[in-house]
């Protein structure tokens, strides 16, 4: 299997179900001529042609709405948002229109589309670049949500959004992860959403994690191997419908779970694991459930305050050791 990038994958996925089906197109802030601002469609202009891949104006509200209302008329877009930071730009359409309009149609309509682009944080860019939005979008009934960790994950997960899903998908990347490189099988595939992945099996811990936070779960499962705890590791991969059945039998068999997250704490995606798992599996656990979150706060430029604000390695073993009541 060749080794590709992240951006590689998701242009694969992209590519591969446009040459499929006529009906899918990619529109967005320089995706045609710039090749993208991550370089993710690039090459895609020349193979599809300017009425398939749409550079559009800055005017997030105004291409999401020509997106849903095209996905109402039979067509299946991609709305590529530079960052979703500037999404919130389009939330009338996302949350008022697209989310909504099989339940006020009475099933009537349906809205094929897949928003997608890079979320969270990629280092010194300041308080309004640097948001983590999965819990935002999947707080919203009448979407899915997607935050994909890795290039098979992502072709896999963004192919079966565009093809098999006949109502919103929100599809959220990485911005410092778009050159991670990961072995890709050529043929196709495809891997339902609602269902978490089990990236390192382990007996003494669960930690759970998704997008590039789960680089920190990995490296502190690690980490933790050296002195000799055993960490099982799940990546969520969807974050709406959330499959907290995989972390439960996890937690059956370690007792303890940790969870890694780029969220703000409040209503965090943390926060609803948390009680489903203490909901439904309260007699397995043998220490509370703790969580590594983001900073309670907007992500400052200043190096030293990125490095504050952000999960890392250290924090995530401590957390383990302390719900395995180990000596700090």
């Amino acid at each position: 299997m060749p080794s590709i990038a992240l951006r590689e994958a998701i242009r694969q996925a992209m590519s591969e179900e446009m040459r499929r089906d006529e009906s899918v197109f990619l529109m967005g802030e320089e995706v045609a001529e710039y090749n993208g601002a991550y370089k993710v469609s690039q090459g895609m202009l020349a193979e599809f042609g300017p009425k398939r891949i749409i550079d559009t104006p800055i005017s997030e509200l105004g291409f999401a709405a020509i997106g849903v209302g095209a996905a109402q008329n039979g067509l299946r877009p991609i709305v590529e948002f530079m960052t979703w930071n500037f999404a919130v730009l389009a939330m009338d359409q996302i949350l008022n229109t697209a989310s909504k309009m099989l339940a006020m149609s009475g099933g009537q309509i349906h809205c094929p589309i897949v928003f997608r682009g890079a979320n969270g944080s990629a280092g010194q860019l300041g308080a309004q670049h640097s948001t983590a939005f999965e819990s935002f979008y999947a707080n919203i009934p009448g979407i899915k949500v997607v935050s994909t960790s890795n290039p098979y994950d992502a072709k896999g997960l963004l192919k079966q959004a565009i093809r098999y899903e006949n109502d919103p998908v929100i599809f959220m990347e990485s911005e410092v992860a778009y050159g991670d490189k990961m072995e890709v099988p050529k043929d196709e595939y495809y891997i339902p959403l609602g269902k978490a992945d089990i990236k390192k099996t382990g007996r003494d811990v669960t930690i759970v994690s998704f997008n590039k936070m789960m680089k920190v779960a990995m490296d502190a499962a690690a980490a933790l191997e050296k002195e000799k705890i055993s960490a099982e590791v799940i990546d969520l991969r969807t974050i709406r419908p959330l499959d907290w059945h995989t972390i439960l039998e996890s937690v059956k068999k370690t007792n303890r779970l940790v969870i890694v997250e780029e969220q703000w704490p409040m209503c965090s995606v943390s926060s609803e694991i948390s009680y489903r798992i203490q909901k439904e599996g309260f007699d397995y656990l043998d220490a509370p459930i703790r969580r590594i979150t983001c900073a309670d706060a907007p992500m400052h430029y200043a190096p030293n305050l990125v490095e504050a604000y952000l999960p890392d390695v250290a924090g995530t073993v401590k957390l383990v050791k302390e719900v395995m009541y180990l000596k700090k």
